[in-house]
C-alpha cells in the first residue's frame, strides 16, 4: 500500500534552493564532457559526483564499467536500507561528442543556461543530488532510504546498466527518474516501449549492363522489406516503425549483393510489443535467390501508467501546488531507464529541469525551473512513505 506523509513536514533553509548556487553546481558537471563512447571522461564526472557525497550520510558503491562504457555509481543513504525505499535514476553520459562544448559552451542569457547535456540530463541529475544534500542538512531523517544510481550508458540503450537498474528497481518502493521535464514542465507518467532491429539482405551480384539477368538485387529486396515495415505504422494504436539507416551496393554498374537497414519500433503496450516484434522478426524475402535475415528485440519495455504510478503522481502534484507551480503529466514516445522499473515499481519520470533542445547545438535549461524542481524532489524525499 502506498502511504504519503502529510505535507506539513518542515522546509529547510531557502539558501539550499538558491538558483545561482544550483546553477554553479550544474555548470561544473556540464563542463566535464561525457560522451557515452568516452568512458574515461564519464569516469571523471563519476569521481566528481562521488567526491561531492563525501560529507553526506551515504555509502558509495562504484561498479566498474564494461564493454567500453564508464562506471556506474550507487549512493545509498545510511538510513532506511532495511526496507523498500526510494530509487533515484540519473545518467551522466551525453550524446554530444568530445569537443562539442567549444560549439556549445556553458553560458547564461537571461533565464536560459546553455551547455552540452545541461537539459538531458545533467541538470536533473544534479538537482536530485542537491535535494538530497538539503535533506541531510537537518537532523530529521525520513523512514525510507534513498538510493541514487548514476549510470554511464543510457544514451545507447543502457546495455551495461539495465540489469543493475532492474535489480535496484525491484528492491525499491518508488522510483524517481530525473530525465528532463516535457513541454513546459510536464512530468512523465508513461513512455513507449522501444525495439531496435537490423535487417541483412543477401542477393546475387552481376554486371548490371552485360549480365543483368544473372543478378538478384539485395537493394530491391530491401525496398520490399522497407515497404512492409512502413506498412506496420498505426498511429491510432501508438505504433510507429521507422527505417532510419539504409546501406547497400558498391557501384552503380553492379547488381547489389548486400543491403542493410536499421529499424526503430515504438509501442504503447506489451501486447503490441509482442505482436510487432514478432511481425518484424518474421519478415522474409519475396525474391528467389535472395535471403533476408532480421535480428533485434524490444530494448525497453513500455512504461504504462499504473495505479501505483498514478497515486505517486497525484502526491507529487499536491507537493508542487504547495511549492507554487502546477504539475501536469504526459506520455512521451521516447524511452528512458524508467521503462525498466515501471512494470513492477511505482515510477515517476521527467523530474529533471525544464528547458528544450536535448541532443542539439542549442540545448538549454530554464534557470527559473531549478529551485522549484529541486524543492519538489526534496519534498518527495521527505514525504514518501
Amino acid at each position: 500500500m502506498m502511504r504519503f506523509k502529510g505535507t506539513d513536514a518542515p522546509m529547510v533553509s531557502t539558501n539550499w534552493f538558491d538558483s545561482q548556487t544550483i546553477l554553479d553546481g550544474i555548470r561544473r558537471w556540464v563542463e566535464i564532457e561525457t560522451p557515452t563512447e568516452a568512458p574515461e571522461q564519464v569516469n571523471k564526472l563519476v569521481s566528481v559526483v562521488a567526491e561531492q557525497y563525501r560529507d553526506l550520510p551515504v555509502t558509495l558503491e562504484r561498479v566498474a564499467g564494461v564493454d567500453g562504457c564508464g562506471d556506474h555509481l550507487l549512493a545509498r543513504s545510511t538510513w532506511g536500507q532495511d526496507q523498500p525505499g526510494i530509487l533515484v535514476l540519473s545518467h551522466l553520459d551525453t550524446v554530444h561528442p568530445m569537443g562539442f562544448i567549444e560549439r556549445l559552451p556553458f553560458k547564461v542569457e537571461g533565464d536560459v543556461a546553455y551547455g552540452p547535456g545541461i537539459y538531458d540530463m545533467k541538470g536533473g541529475a544534479f538537482i536530485a543530488h542537491h535535494a538530497f544534500g538539503a535533506l541531510c542538512a537537518t537532523a530529521d531523517r525520513p523512514p525510507l532510504g534513498i538510493t541514487h544510481l548514476f549510470t554511464s550508458d543510457e544514451e545507447i540503450g543502457s546495455p551495461t546498466s539495465r540489469a543493475l537498474i532492474e535489480q535496484e528497481g525491484r528492491k525499491a518502493k518508488y522510483v524517481l527518474v530525473t530525465e528532463p521535464a516535457r513541454d513546459g514542465g510536464k512530468i512523465v507518467t508513461g513512455r513507449k516501449g522501444v525495439g531496435r532491429f537490423r535487417v541483412f539482405v543477401k542477393g546475387v551480384p552481376a554486371h548490371a549492363g552485360s549480365r543483368p539477368e544473372d543478378g538478384r538485387s539485395a537493394v530491391r529486396e530491401l525496398a520490399n522489406v522497407i515497404l512492409a515495415l512502413e506498412g506496420m505504422n498505426d498511429l491510432e494504436r501508438g505504433v510507429s516503425v521507422n527505417v532510419g539507416v539504409v546501406r547497400g551496393g558498391t557501384r552503380p554498374n553492379v547488381t547489389p549483393e548486400e543491403a542493410y537497414a536499421e529499424v526503430d519500433l515504438r509501442v504503447l503496450s506489451l501486447k503490441d510489443a509482442d505482436e510487432f516484434v514478432g511481425k518484424i522478426l518474421a519478415l522474409t524475402s519475396k525474391t528467389e535467390g535472395v535471403a533476408v535475415t532480421v535480428t533485434g528485440e524490444l530494448n525497453r519495455p513500455p512504461y504504462e501508467k499504473s495505479n501505483a504510478g498514478a497515486s505517486l503522481f497525484e502526491h507529487a502534484k499536491t507537493l508542487a501546488s504547495e511549492i507554487g507551480f502546477e504539475l501536469i503529466d504526459t506520455h512521451t514516445g521516447g524511452g528512458s531507464d524508467g521503462n525498466f522499473t515501471a512494470p513492477h515499481t511505482a515510477t515517476l519520470d521527467g523530474l529533471g529541469v525544464d528547458g528544450k533542445g536535448a541532443h542539439t547545438h542549442y540545448e538549454q535549461l530554464y534557470v527559473s525551473s531549478l529551485a522549484p524542481r529541486a524543492r519538489l524532489l526534496h519534498r518527495l524525499y521527505q514525504t514518501l512513505r
